[in-house]
């Protein structure tokens, strides 16, 4: 007898088989038990979660000889039919392969035929997303007047290429990625039915190398069996998985807390020698931080079957929070800057790099240049954290020789000038316009200026604009008036005035340059002549004036 794959001898048969789409089995199971029938089905999710599986067993509880239901018999013809792809009724089309419109003219011209043997006429077709246009144009004919035995069942894994008309029409279900910890224990359940032994490590390892998919898990398993010898272990699953055998993430993490970096170095020249991806690094090494902060803080949340739980928690024990969260935002990114690095090497040694650099362990306080009369530290001579010293590192450039030059410490703010320094004049859209106002602009240019003296000043807002006499506006507004005076400047707001804003000025002179403007177009000669001679018209929105 030949050899079944296992994909192909454990796919299940019955919705209560199925592994991880608990929420599918649900509503399937309510529709089928109340005679609730729609005429089109649609199952999406990525390759492997078992959106044909359901779709057989929906076909099989559609026409089971013992009636709709949710558990066929899988003994009667219909059913044993459809588990062998012979059901006369039920006709499989993979639409990759059957995209143009004439072979779904053919497939729908016996859609109005009765069904031969079964309760209904069942057409599952696979990868829907691919039909043509027009071959989809051909479907929602049929689907928008369906004849009562006649079941459309699709699936795809993008659905976002398939028209709203077919989308709108089809009750529509979302299969999950199946979780790791669902996967093993289907494996581990098959393995035991098989008589094959295996370590649970192997599986899940399996599991993770199959990223949700329970199809890829039975096929790795497949070749880990016969990798292994009709067994499986873990030293021959990694192996066989190339399963680039992450241990040298650990020894980075390792050096990183020691703080080495000859020995950094020395094992990035071992993985470029390997040929090893250096965005993949990145991401497995993101990926290895992100599970030590979790062992860190929920250290019981790492199942105890884990096959690294031991060094997970060995390196939650070694490695300050404030450190991981530097690496882990060091490794990120790193990886999305990786393209701009001259190459990959050179990309990945500098997050190394910069890991060491910024560690705590090297952390060293940030003093502003001193006085040369030896002056005590200023309040910026406070030490930085870590995170902060990489986020300036990152964030601005750094010119420690300017600020030596000047003889001034460096001050968190710009200083307040003396009071004499600058005296209003009354020309409030001067000063506005000399103001670095940032979000307070719009309040200061659709004021207008009443009075002022030497400490206030008293300004009007029409009532259009009074909406932009928020507290936090008219804050920012003082704090820059007060800085640019060097003195305390009392600011009164009341609603009403003339108008005589800064931004009605500059509104008006802007109207009368776009109306000399017009008139200089419409009186050039050159114009004059192609609108008399050839009709041409002058589009006055197109007109802009020379600033």
């Amino acid at each position: 007898m030949s050899y079944q794959v296992l994909a192909r001898k454990w796919r299940p048969k019955a919705f209560d088989a199925l592994v991880g789409q608990e929420h599918v089995v649900r509503a399937l199971t309510n529709a089928l038990e109340q005679q609730r029938l729609h005429h089109a089905y649609l199952f999406t999710g990525t390759r492997g979660v078992g959106k044909t599986t359901v779709a057989r067993i929906l076909a099989k509880a559609l026409n089971c000889e013992t009636g709709i239901t949710a558990t066929p018999c899988g003994q009667c013809a219909a059913c044993t039919g459809i588990d062998k792809g012979r059901f006369v009724d039920m006709l499989e089309v993979d639409a990759a392969s059957n995209t143009q419109v004439d072979s779904m003219r053919d497939l729908l011209d016996s859609a109005q035929y009765a069904p031969t043997a079964g309760r209904f006429k069942v057409y599952i077709i696979d990868e829907v997303h691919m039909l043509s246009r027009s071959a989809f144009n051909a479907m929602l004919k049929t689907l928008e007047e369906p004849p009562a035995h006649v079941k459309f069942i699709l699936a795809t894994t993008d659905p976002q290429k398939m028209p709203v008309t077919i989308l709108s029409r089809c009750l529509q279900f979302n299969l999950r990625q199946m979780p790791g910890s669902a996967i093993t224990e289907h494996l581990q359940s098959i393995l035991a039915q098989e008589n094959i032994p295996f370590e649970p490590v192997a599986l899940q390892l399996i599991a993770r190398s199959a990223a949700g998919s329970m199809r890829d898990a039975l096929s790795l398993l497949d070749q880990a069996i016969a990798y292994g010898g009709s067994s499986v272990n873990e030293k021959d699953v990694r192996g066989m998985l190339g399963a680039i055998d992450q241990s040298y993430l650990f020894e980075l993490l390792q050096s990183l807390i020691a703080q080495d970096g000859p020995s950094l170095m020395a094992q990035a020249k071992r993985m470029e020698q390997r040929s090893l991806s250096f965005d993949a690094a990145l991401n497995d090494l993101a990926n290895l931080l992100q599970q030590i902060a979790v062992a860190q803080t929920v250290p019981q949340s790492i199942a105890a079957d884990h096959p690294e739980r031991g060094l997970l928690l060995d390196l939650a024990g070694k490695m300050a929070a404030d450190e991981l969260q530097l690496y882990y935002q060091i490794a990120i990114l790193g990886r999305r800057d990786l393209g701009l690095a001259p190459d990959e090497f050179a990309g990945f040694t500098m997050c190394l790099l910069r890991m060491v650099a910024f560690s705590p362990a090297n952390a060293a306080p940030v003093v502003a240049p001193q006085q040369k009369t030896n002056a005590g530290p200023t309040e910026a001579s406070k030490a930085m954290s870590p995170a902060d010293g990489f986020a300036a590192a990152t964030a601005m450039p750094t010119e420690p020789e300017v600020a030596e030059k000047r003889n001034e410490p460096v001050a968190s703010s710009p200083p307040i000038l003396d009071s004499s320094a600058r005296n209003f004049d009354g020309d409030w859209r001067k000063l506005v316009d000399q103001l670095k106002l940032g979000l307070a602009r719009a309040l200061a240019q659709n004021c207008e200026l009443l009075r002022h003296d030497e400490n206030s000043i008293h300004l009007s807002i029409p009532q259009a604009h009074k909406h932009l006499l928020d507290q936090g506006y008219q804050d920012k507004l003082k704090a820059v008036i007060d800085q640019y005076f060097g003195r305390k400047i009392q600011l009164h707001f009341e609603i009403g005035g003339t108008g005589n804003t800064p931004a009605q000025q500059a509104s008006k002179e802007k109207a009368v340059l776009q109306s000399k403007a017009e008139s200089a177009i419409q009186e050039d000669r050159f114009v004059q002549a192609l609108v008399n001679e050839f009709g041409a018209q002058i589009i006055s929105s197109s007109i802009k004036p020379v600033q």
